[in-house]
């Protein structure tokens, strides 16, 4: 096709987008009255759109992508699965793929963690954890056990489950008539600590906050849910070193079952296979999306222990079965894709690299810290957000209506990166197998856009 083709078809594209697609997470008002960006390939850490630009994939296509677009292996994996079997249900029959896969999730998964539940994102993966925590002490008999214990700024998805154990207000608030009731802990947010103390002197009160409240409940708790190492959709929120292997204890002490939600943090993000792995911890229920895939497919586990699969044991009239499936559970074509990206960890040393790019990212995202407008940066392996704020000494939150952060994804396309923020906090989750020089241009464009948006000059004491 030709560039005037090609540009014709992308313009004829643009409006039969406004027409008929709603997008997600999107005021469509503004997306209206804008000029949608229309991806149609990608190309290892690069997507292209319509028109034939270039841009650098500086979230992973939403936190998914983990060895670039294209790549060989996973393709022909996925070509060879669907020219011999496209679909069969796991309900009352098995499937290759789902099983030897299965094998692999054990065998790098945290210790103790037996079973495989498949779905297909993470806001089943979550759901099925819940159901499944709950029923079991159904099962037991402590009918009592109803609650959830989460935590404020944490994120598990859009279902009504999901969003029931979710702590972002902008987010839920408005569906709360129709969610079951989730006491929440506070968040381990230091930058803005909802206790008003000081990480340098505050004991990590926030265990302590998280203590009482199991206390609290503790005759009524089904499980804890949490995010480990990183609060993604609530802002990359970093927490404290050894706050996760207190919390797991705390729980374990109690006799309170323990979810596990790395739907975003799995699969090498923290710098750590699973953040889990890094703490030192095992949980009871292990939530797993996105990068299982490698991010070319739909795919999602719940992983979970043998005690917990026994609860669910008994005769067929004992109607202990788990009562929740869903039709593309165990995938084959998903679950080849997930091996070959699970090979390429070995094949490729994708962990080594890992660890290469975090320190690359770390020391490209200290000069943030000159920007008078960069109040917090957080970084976690190959997750990062930088938080903008109009007073940096008063840590003063712009006003919504500015749409800052909007500002600088836009100002970041235009010099070819693409970004997507979550408020105002700008989020870098490159893909891993990003090279040095092209994460490099990622964070050159991130600091100056962020300073054409926000302006230059020394930072303000």
């Amino acid at each position: 096709m030709s560039n005037d083709a090609h540009h014709a078809a992308g313009r004829d594209l643009a409006r039969l987008d406004k027409e008929y697609v709603w997008h997600p997470f999107t005021q469509m008002r503004d997306w209206m009255e804008g000029e949608p960006l229309i991806i149609e390939r990608g190309e290892g850490p690069y997507l292209v759109d319509v028109e034939g630009k270039r841009y650098i994939d500086g979230v992973s296509s939403l936190w998914v992508i983990v060895h670039g677009h294209g790549k060989r292996e996973i393709v022909e994996a996925i070509q060879a699965q669907a020219a011999t079997l496209c679909h069969s249900t796991l309900l009352g029959l098995a499937n290759v793929p789902s099983v030897l896969l299965a094998e692999k999730l054990v065998g790098i998964a945290p210790p103790g963690l037996s079973r495989v539940f498949y779905s297909d994102n993470g806001s089943t993966s979550v759901e099925i954890a819940l159901k499944m925590a709950y029923q079991y002490w159904q099962h037991r008999g402590e009918k009592k056990r109803t609650l959830f214990l989460s935590f404020k700024n944490g994120y598990h998805g859009d279902t009504l489950g999901a969003v029931s154990v979710g702590g972002i207000d902008l987010f839920h608030k408005v569906y709360c008539p129709l969610l079951f009731r989730s006491p929440k802990a506070p968040s381990p947010y230091c930058y803005r600590c909802p206790l008003r103390l000081e990480p340098d002197t505050c004991g990590m009160a926030c265990v302590e906050a998280f203590e009482q409240q199991v206390k609290k409940y503790r005759d009524r708790l089904c499980a804890v849910i949490i995010e480990p190492a990183v609060q993604g959709a609530g802002g990359m929120i970093v927490q404290p070193e050894g706050f996760l292997t207190r919390i797991r204890r705390i729980a374990a002490e109690h006799g309170i079952l323990f979810i596990a939600d790395e739907v975003a943090t799995g699969f090498g993000r923290t710098g750590d296979l699973f953040a889990c792995l890094g703490a030192g911890i095992s949980p009871d229920f292990l939530c797993l999306s996105k990068g299982i895939t490698g991010g070319y497919l739909p795919l999602a586990a719940t992983m979970t222990t043998n005690e917990v699969f026994k609860g669910f044991l008994g005769e067929f009239e004992d109607f202990k079965t788990f009562f929740h499936g869903h039709t593309y559970t165990g995938n084959p074509v998903a679950c080849a894709a997930a091996i070959a990206s699970l090979r390429l960890f070995e094949t490729e040393s994708v962990m080594e690299r890992v660890t290469a790019a975090s320190r690359l990212m770390a020391a490209g995202l200290k000069r943030l810290h000159e920007l008078p407008h960069v109040g917090d940066v957080r970084q976690k392996g190959c997750m990062a957000g930088i938080e903008l704020v109009a007073d940096k000494k008063r840590k003063r939150p712009y006003r919504p209506a500015e749409k800052v952060g909007q500002q600088v994804v836009a100002e970041a396309r235009k010099r070819g990166v693409i970004l997507r923020p979550l408020g105002d906090v700008i989020v870098l989750m490159p893909p891993l197998a990003i090279e040095d020089n092209v994460l490099e241009e990622l964070l050159s464009v991130t600091y100056e856009s962020i300073r054409a948006v926000t302006g230059a000059g020394p930072a303000k004491a």
